[in-house]
């Protein structure tokens, strides 16, 4: 006697009974599809914003330290003293 693993491959091996389960399944793709698209387009829009705001952030934070290290090199050419606060 067969187990369920058995069975259920011997079951699907079949080409025809394949094609029958996938034009079964395609209606509740499509209706499953059609609630979450919205959310789909919705999720791919916050990562591209967030994602715009992560590079804005870091190339105003290379500006930034650009900045701070000419301002620290001008200094240290005079010998003047270099605060943390610049």
């Amino acid at each position: 006697m067969k187990n369920l693993r058995d069975t259920c491959i011997d079951f699907f091996t079949d080409e025809n009974l394949k094609k029958d389960v996938r034009e079964m399944m395609k209606p509740i793709f499509s209706m499953i599809y059609n609630e979450v698209y919205i959310y789909i387009w919705l999720i791919a829009f916050y990562n591209l914003i967030i994602m715009i705001l992560v590079l804005a952030t870091f190339f105003i934070l290379c500006k930034l330290l650009r900045s701070y290290e000419i301002k620290r090199s001008i200094l240290a050419q005079f010998d003047l003293p270099i605060y943390s606060n610049l």
